[in-house]
C-alpha cells in the first residue's frame, strides 16, 4: 500500500484517538509514533533529529519557573491589591480575567488559571454567589492571551519557532502591529460579552488582607527568562544555539530550585517542580514532531497544501478557510497538534503562492488559540478551570460554558480576523 495512504489514515486515526481518549492522549500519540517508525516511514535513524528540543526544554523551564512563582504567592498578592481596588462584584470579575489575560500572556494558561481561580473561589464564598462565571472568565480570558507574546502559549512557541520570530516582533512585526496589540484589542472588545454575562451580579466586597509574598526571587528569575529570551531573539538565527531558549529556561528554573535548596533547606521543593511540570504535554508534543515528520516524509502534507494552494487566486477566501476552519478544528481538537500540523503546511504553501504569507501564519495563530474557548474540551485551560470548580461542588454542563465562551470567543477572533487581513494583506 502506498506510503501517502497508510500515513494519512495513520494520522487521521490519531486525532480520532485522540478525540476519543482525552486523558491518554500522549500514549495515543506515543503509539501513533512508533507505527510511523516501524512502518519505516520515519527512519529509525532520524527519529531523535526530528524532534524540537528547544521548544520542549523552553516549555519545561517556563513551567518549573511558574510553579516557583506560583508558591511565592505573588500572583495571589497582585489579585488581592485588585480587589482592594475595585468593589463592585462585576468590575473584579472584569478586572480579575482582564489580569488572568495579563498574567497569561508571559506565562502557561493553565498556570494562570491555577493561580487566580483560587481567589475567585475565595471571593464567590464571602460573597455567597456562584463562582461559575468568575472562574469561566478567568479561563477564556487566558486562553486569549495566550497568543499576544512568543510565550505566551505553546501555539505561540510553536510560530515564532517556524517564523524564526524575536520576542518583539509579537508588538511589532516588519513595520506593522503584531499580534500582541491586535489581541488587546480583540480582548477589550470581546470583554462586552464577559460584562453581559455577569451584569446581573450585584454586590459588594470589603477590603481584604493583603497576601504577603514569600519571596521575591521566583519573581525576578521570571523576570530575568523573559529579558534573556528577548535578548536571545535578536541573535541571527545562524550565530544561535538551537536550543538556547530552552537552556535559558531550564537553567532558571534550576538556579531557582537551587536557591530554594540553599536558603530554605526544602529538599521538597524539587519535588514540588518536578511535579509541576506538564509531562503530558511534552510527550505529546515530542510524538507530534515524529508524526508530522512522517507525514512529510510521506508527502501528505504537499497534498494538503495543494488544496489550500487552489485557493491561492482567492487569498482572502484562502485566509477565511484558515482562521474558521482553525476555530472549528480547535474547539475539538487541542491547538498544539493542529499548529503543529498546519505549520509545514502553510510552509509548503509559501513556497507556491506569490505574496506575504505572514498574514495566514498571524490568521492560523489567532483562530487555533481561540477556538479552543468554545468548548469545555477545547483547551487545558478549560479543562483545568472545569475540574476545580467541580472540586468545589460546581458541576458545570456544555451550556452553561458556551453561553460564554461562544459570544466572547467568536467576537474576539472577528476582531482578530479583520485586523489581521486590513494590517497584513
Amino acid at each position: 500500500m502506498d506510503k501517502l495512504i497508510i500515513a494519512s489514515v495513520l494520522f487521521i486515526l490519531t486525532y480520532i484517538f485522540m478525540i476519543k481518549f482525552v486523558n491518554h492522549r500522549p500514549l495515543v500519540v506515543g503509539i501513533s509514533a512508533l507505527i510511523f517508525v516501524v512502518l519505516n516511514i520515519v527512519p529509525i535513524k532520524s527519529v531523535l533529529s526530528v524532534i524540537d528540543y528547544n521548544v520542549l526544554l523552553m516549555i519545561a523551564g517556563t513551567m518549573g519557573l511558574v510553579s516557583l512563582f506560583s508558591e511565592s504567592l505573588m500572583p495571589t498578592r497582585l489579585a488581592d491589591l485588585i480587589i482592594n481596588r475595585f468593589k463592585d462584584i462585576r468590575l473584579i470579575i472584569i478586572v480579575l480575567s482582564l489580569f488572568a489575560g495579563v498574567v497569561s500572556a508571559f506565562i502557561d494558561n493553565v498556570a494562570t488559571v491555577l493561580m487566580i481561580a483560587p481567589v475567585a473561589i475565595s471571593l464567590a464564598k464571602k460573597l455567597n454567589i456562584s463562582p461559575v462565571k468568575m472562574i469561566i472568565a478567568i479561563s477564556i480570558s487566558s486562553n486569549l492571551q495566550g497568543a499576544a507574546t512568543l510565550v505566551g502559549d505553546t501555539s505561540s512557541i510553536l510560530l515564532g519557532s517556524a517564523l524564526d520570530m524575536t520576542f518583539f516582533d509579537f508588538f511589532v512585526y516588519n513595520g506593522k502591529m503584531g499580534m500582541f496589540f491586535i489581541v488587546q484589542i480583540s480582548a477589550l472588545i470581546s470583554t462586552i460579552c464577559i460584562y453581559i454575562a455577569v451584569r446581573n451580579l450585584k454586590g459588594k466586597v470589603d477590603k481584604i488582607e493583603v497576601t504577603k509574598v514569600k519571596d521575591m526571587v521566583p519573581t525576578y528569575l521570571l523576570i530575568a527568562m523573559l529579558v534573556l529570551l528577548i535578548a536571545a531573539s535578536f541573535i541571527p538565527s545562524e550565530k544561535k544555539i538551537p536550543i538556547l531558549n530552552g537552556l535559558i529556561c531550564v537553567s532558571l528554573a534550576l538556579v531557582g530550585i537551587i536557591y530554594y535548596l540553599l536558603r530554605y533547606r526544602d529538599k521538597a521543593v524539587i519535588k514540588r517542580v518536578i511535579s509541576e511540570i506538564d509531562y503530558n504535554t511534552l510527550l505529546l508534543l515530542a510524538g507530534l514532531f515524529i508524526i508530522i515528520s512522517g507525514i512529510e516524509n510521506a508527502g501528505v502534507i504537499d497534498e494538503v497544501a495543494k488544496l489550500f494552494v487552489k485557493l491561492s487566486d482567492k487569498p482572502f477566501l484562502l485566509y477565511t478557510a484558515i482562521v474558521w476552519g482553525s476555530v472549528l478544528i480547535s474547539a475539538f481538537v487541542d491547538n498544539i497538534p493542529y499548529i503543529a500540523t498546519m505549520l509545514p503546511v502553510l510552509s509548503v504553501i509559501s513556497a507556491q503562492v506569490p505574496f506575504d504569507m505572514t498574514v495566514f501564519y498571524f490568521g492560523l495563530l489567532s483562530g487555533a488559540t481561540l477556538g479552543g474557548n468554545i468548548t469545555p474540551i477545547g483547551a487545558s485551560a478549560n479543562i483545568a478551570s472545569l475540574g476545580i470548580l467541580r472540586e468545589n461542588g460546581h458541576a458545570v454542563s456544555n451550556k452553561e460554558f458556551m453561553q460564554m465562551s461562544v459570544p466572547f470567543t467568536l467576537t474576539a477572533v472577528f476582531v482578530g480576523y479583520i485586523l489581521v487581513w486590513f494590517i497584513y494583506k
